[in-house]
């Protein structure tokens, strides 16, 4: 009788175990979603160059995914996560400071690791930004510049091929793209122009949604790249200003219009792209791409709603001119251009530690 109480005993904790195991992490999402809504963070954490975290890290065990030929212009520029469980990545094909001899392209990387070229574009352009459609629909920005008739946004449907959507004029440059949540308005960053331009998923002519100088570039700048990353996130439109150094935030009223622009935070010089920790949460994981312009710090920082924030990695943990970030669960991917020599374009993966995150936001 006393062996089958211990039997069961230690079945019981077996299950216990099992059942922790598997809630903990979203349990520790939704405790840390609600907490850090209007909360500051306090010291800063990392991880030490090996990847391996100390204690308080917000971005633990930190690893290469995949790395990518700088030579033949694989430099990764945007990432969208999908479904499915793979990603969507931008291949410039060139940048500011490279040869142009390869051309872009849109590809795919399965969750086992599989690569599948979706698109290639011309030399002499980039794959700047790409999102994803709820049918499975992919919408990629072409930077071409000078070229009337190739600059815009195209689509690519499941099994068919790519279309150009929306024209935009030779001098401007499109970059990041979001989509409404009603799927039905696409927007797209206007780097060059300071403008945020709106067309239908369907196509058609792309019309000027916003434009402020809060958008634009400083043209004395080395790289003048103005509004840069987009994502439409709980009503209202987030764009980064790579000049700048700022995130803000962009209400869209009942009309589809632009309300007025509100800044989240600033001096965070070349900012590129962004990702938020949930759908409902307004915690953003921000790329810092210093590297492509030797312009400031190659950093992650995770910026909180009330505008402060916190270096969460940086070159120490391998970071390379990073461009983007995606969060999928508790697992955190960020895109590396690597354009400094000696030239590491890598996706890396992290995993993000809910407590440390709360913790500082408690403070």
């Amino acid at each position: 009788m006393q062996q089958q109480r211990q039997q069961t005993a230690r079945r019981s904790a077996s299950n216990a175990r099992r059942f922790l195991k598997k809630n903990a992490a979203v349990a520790l999402a939704v405790t840390a979603t609600a907490a850090v809504l209007g909360s500051a963070p306090s010291a800063s954490a990392g991880t030490g160059p090996s990847g391996h975290s100390y204690r308080g890290s917000v971005v633990t065990d930190v690893r290469t995914a995949a790395t990518f030929d700088y030579a033949a212009g694989e430099i990764p520029e945007n990432i969208t996560d999908n479904p499915d469980g793979s990603v969507t990545l931008s291949m410039l094909g060139s940048c500011a400071v490279c040869e142009r001899t390869h051309g872009p392209q849109l590809m795919r990387i399965s969750a086992s690791g599989e690569r599948t070229v979706l698109v290639t574009g011309q030399v002499g352009e980039a794959i700047s930004g790409n999102a994803r459609g709820s049918d499975g629909t992919v919408y990629y920005s072409v930077w071409a510049p000078g070229n009337a008739a190739r600059n815009g946004v195209y689509a690519l449907g499941p099994g068919g091929s790519p279309q150009r959507i929306a024209a935009l004029p030779a001098d401007s440059g499109p970059n990041g793209l979001a989509i409404d949540a009603a799927g039905r308005t696409l927007y797209i960053a206007d780097s060059l122009k300071g403008i945020i331009w709106s067309v239908p998923v369907s196509g058609g002519s792309a019309t000027p949604w916003l434009t402020d100088a809060a958008l634009a570039p400083v043209p004395t700048e080395a790289l003048p790249i103005g509004a840069n990353g987009l994502r439409f996130h709980n009503g209202a439109l987030w764009v980064s200003n790579f000049n700048k150094g700022t995130l803000l935030r962009v209400p869209v009223t009942g009309t589809g219009a632009a309300g007025p622009i509100r800044p989240v935070a600033d001096g965070l010089p070349n900012i590129d792209d962004f990702s938020f920790l949930t759908p409902r949460s307004d915690v953003v994981f921000v790329a810092q791409n210093g590297s492509s312009s030797q312009n400031g710090p190659d950093r992650v920082v995770v910026v909180y709603p009330n505008g402060t924030y916190k270096p969460v990695l940086t070159s120490a943990d391998g970071l390379a001119s990073p461009s983007a970030t995606a969060v999928r669960g508790n697992r955190l991917y960020i895109t590396n251009g690597g354009v400094p020599e000696p030239h590491d374009p890598k996706l890396q993966t992290g995993r993000i530690n809910f407590t440390a995150l709360l913790a500082h936001a408690a403070h």
